[in-house]
């Protein structure tokens, strides 16, 4: 991939996927901005936690892209943006709807308008899987209709709609990435696989409390997420303004995925269904699985690691927090 020496904006580089993708990226090469939220403790999100060679190799800013006159001079001189700052936390959009749509839609539209009026090389917008809503069609094609069954996934295809309409309007080289449910290293207890192994490997807990494991995911290892970003923002036949999906194009359930977990961390120990974890009743997304030809035909990308080998990585990754006495006790929801 052509990143050397190339000038790159990162929003969100604090998050789960995007310090992978930052940390990608100046292996690369690339000369990295790597935007993180601005918090009054002096973190810097997963960006703290990065190898100390890549920690130099990236240029720290923080901010908030829903001030358009901030991102401004960020953007400007930019060959690519990744685009991943968003609120993502599925439950708190059900109580705060409005602070989605402010960042995901207003946010996304202050970074487009900057990206057409400074002339960048390529604009990549993240979207996310849950803009299917529940599988009408398995595999999901990006021809798939869209749903919103929450208010988070409602922001990100308004998002993602924007991003559609500047390339369409403006002729910019917009392009979309639906990446399906990225797992591993550095992700929140928000999400079922790290809650479920947490949960497992703490010896606080008696029980695994977990939601509705009957649903069906396809679970994509960060690390090949973060390859389709370097691929659909490096690929020179990506038609811009449409989606591409990006997963592993296996399902799975989550009673498979909890089985896994048991298996690879020995655990032994009994299951609780926790309605506290579970969405609304027709929020909740059934079924996911990703068809991915387009994105594999446009850039050569497709996953490498398989389920069984990221959840031992992202078990062993667990094991080295809790020997060194990292272990968060954050907020669990099921996502």
């Amino acid at each position: 991939m052509s990143y050397r020496g190339a000038k790159v904006l990162v929003t969100g580089a604090d998050g789960f996927i995007g310090s992978h993708l930052t940390e990608m990226l100046v292996e690369h090469g690339a000369s990295v901005t790597a935007l993180a939220l601005y918090n009054s403790f002096d973190q810097h999100g997963w960006i703290d936690d990065l190898p100390e060679p890549v920690r130099r190799g990236c240029e720290v800013v923080r901010g908030d892209i829903r001030d358009a006159a901030f991102v401004r001079p960020l953007v400007q001189g930019r060959d690519v943006v990744f685009h991943l700052a968003a609120l993502i936390a599925i439950p708190y959009s059900y109580v705060a709807a409005r602070s989605y749509v402010d960042t995901n839609v207003g946010g996304t539209l202050n970074l487009l308008e900057a990206a057409r009026d400074f002339g960048v090389g390529r604009f990549v917008q993240t979207s996310t899987s849950e803009v299917y809503g529940t599988a009408i069609t398995m595999p999901i094609a990006e021809t798939h209709p869209l749903q919103g069954q929450s208010p988070y996934s409602a922001s990100k295809i308004g998002a993602d709609m924007m991003a559609e309409a500047f390339a369409r309007s403006f002729g910019m080289p917009v392009a979309i990435l639906r990446p399906f449910n990225a797992f591993g290293p550095r992700q929140s207890e928000r999400a079922v696989i790290p809650s479920v192994i947490r949960q497992a490997i703490d010896p606080a807990c008696e029980v695994l409390s977990v939601g509705d494991t009957s649903t069906i995911r396809d679970f994509t290892y960060v690390e090949d997420t973060a390859r389709a970003f370097l691929a659909i923002g490096d690929a020179p036949d990506i038609a811009y303004g449409q989606p591409y999906n990006a997963g592993s194009g296996v399902a799975v359930t989550i009673d498979d995925v909890i089985a896994a977990v048991r298996d690879v961390t020995g655990c032994t120990k009994p299951l609780r269904h926790d309605p506290a974890r579970a969405r609304p009743d027709r929020s909740e997304v059934r079924a996911l699985l990703a068809e991915s030809r387009r994105l594999h035909e446009a850039s050569g990308w497709t996953p490498r690691v398989s389920l069984a080998e990221g959840l031992r990585r992202t078990v062993d990754w667990w094991q080295l927090r809790c020997a060194r006495g990292a272990m968060r006790r954050e907020t669990r929801f099921i996502a």
